[in-house]
């Protein structure tokens, strides 16, 4: 008997499901912005290492809150009772929703006392964005109108995951934002916002069922693929801006390849489980993109 199976039949998640559950191929949507909006300070000369390590904290924290709060709302909502995507504790009956509410809930306090910390040695007002953060997490599934359920999941995330962890990170190192730290922030924000509508045009059939309007059921599987496309061709448009800084910034262009390798299912069609690797890859496009961009700022 597999200890897949037997987690199922105990009813309790192994550690490597619980692994799953929090959904590491997310992680470079958190990783990505830190390192993007650290070498947006060290273009200012103001890089701060401890302060990019504790904001990585805060982004890692948050990204797996989120993670878990998203399963344990759809969970208990029913929606994933049918899934072609990656694993749901809840949804898959391995963890209990309690147990899962508590590691959603565990995970955002870690975010939230990392960023007070961060807050306090930078700029206190800093606080009232990580209320928002936390806000945000939150209510993209859970409470009484989620704004995932209403098409409004890729605007959070190019906000949250791109405009505030990349301005933020330069921020508390620098003490102020510029225009590179700005095009980065879109540019992050466009390549994080196409890893969920991956997810989501993978996920139309059955969030149609189960009444989640995301934005790609409002938009329909070809326009959700165009809004794909479109969100990589933008990243690229604006890594091809930041040369304007440096001539450096052209090396993020060394990504190139792995965005290609991610539209290829989607630009040829493929749906359900063919898409999985469509999320690994953007990420993967994501994090290439952040490392070689805020290596050029370094150099420039």
């Amino acid at each position: 008997m597999s200890h897949s199976l037997r987690a199922t039949m105990s009813g309790m998640a192994s550690v490597a499901q619980w692994i799953e559950g929090a959904r590491p191929r997310t992680l470079p949507n958190a990783i990505a912005p830190v390192i993007a909006g650290t070498g947006a300070a060290a273009w200012l000369h103001a890089a701060v290492w401890w302060k990019a390590l504790l904001a990585l904290a805060v982004s890692m924290a948050l990204i797996v809150g989120v993670n878990y709060a998203n399963d344990y709302s759809d969970g208990i909502r029913g929606t994933d009772d049918v899934r072609s995507g990656p694993l749901r504790l809840v949804g898959s009956k391995l963890a209990s929703p309690r147990a899962v509410l508590t590691a959603a809930v565990a995970s955002l306090t870690v975010g939230a006392v990392a960023g007070l910390a961060l807050a306090i040695l930078s700029a206190p007002w800093l606080i009232a964005v990580g209320v928002a953060c936390i806000a945000g997490a939150w209510l993209y599934t859970g409470g009484s109108r989620p704004y995932g359920y209403a098409g409004l999941g890729e605007v959070a995330v190019f906000v949250f995951f791109g405009l505030v962890a990349v301005l933020g990170t330069q921020y508390t190192q620098a003490l102020r934002v510029d225009w590179v730290g700005a095009v980065l922030a879109v540019a992050t924000g466009a390549l994080s916002s196409a890893v969920l509508v991956a997810n989501n045009l993978r996920d139309i059939p059955t969030d149609t069922v189960a009444g989640k309007t995301t934005l790609a059921v409002r938009l329909g599987d070809a326009r959700t693929r165009a809004l794909y496309l479109a969100l990589l061709g933008l990243a690229a448009v604006l890594t091809v801006a930041l040369t304007a800084a440096t001539p450096w910034c052209a090396v993020g262009l060394v990504a190139t390849p792995l965005a290609v390798r991610a539209a290829g299912p989607v630009r040829r069609g493929l749906g359900g489980r063919d898409l999985i690797p469509v999320l690994r890859d953007t990420g993967l496009t994501m994090l290439v993109w952040s490392i070689a961009v805020a290596v050029a700022l370094v150099l420039g």
